[in-house]
């Protein structure tokens, strides 16, 4: 029985990871917003959490997590977790919800780690992410403060509305 479970988990992970929407916002009017590279995955939702107590991960490979990328462009990323006294909240990772905190790192290129301190493995469903990509091929400094800061100052909708991403 656990063998069954664990060929079925480590199926809906593959099927999850293959079936990843990546996508290019539309391009910026007369290309000013320099939109037309940036870059925002699928949501998802974790078919299993690795690790142990208080240091839970899942892993998404995604090759528009290149390089270029990772060290010198901008990585957003958003969650919605079940049972948030927030309903319908996206909050920017890092977080702090349903007494955890929440986060993400790049551990190689092509790879994106959302984490979790929780002291329970989280849910596996109900619970998604999402990532936003925004490359470097544009200028990162805008009135002073870096591109990269006003982005993390901004809420889900408004990165969404900015960039054209479908919610």
């Amino acid at each position: 029985m656990k063998a069954k479970v664990l060929i079925l988990s480590s199926l809906l992970l593959v099927v999850a990871i293959f079936s990843s929407c990546v996508k290019e916002g539309p391009a910026g009017q007369d290309g000013r917003d320099g939109n037309a590279n940036v870059i925002y995955s699928s949501w998802y939702s974790p078919s299993a959490w690795n690790g142990k107590t208080g240091d839970w991960y899942f892993q998404v490979s995604n090759s528009d997590l290149s390089q270029d990328v990772v060290e010198a462009g901008v990585i957003l990323a958003y969650t919605s977790l079940d049972g948030d006294i927030y309903p319908a909240a996206v909050r920017p990772l890092p977080a702090y919800a349903l007494g955890a905190n929440w986060d993400f790192l790049i551990p190689d290129y092509g790879l994106i780690e959302f984490t979790s301190d929780a002291l329970s493995q989280p849910a596996t469903t109900g619970n998604y992410f999402r990532f936003v990509v925004i490359p470097s091929n544009f200028s990162m400094k805008s009135t002073g403060t870096t591109l990269e800061q006003q982005l993390k100052n901004m809420t889900y909708l408004e990165v969404c509305k900015r960039y054209g991403i479908p919610e």
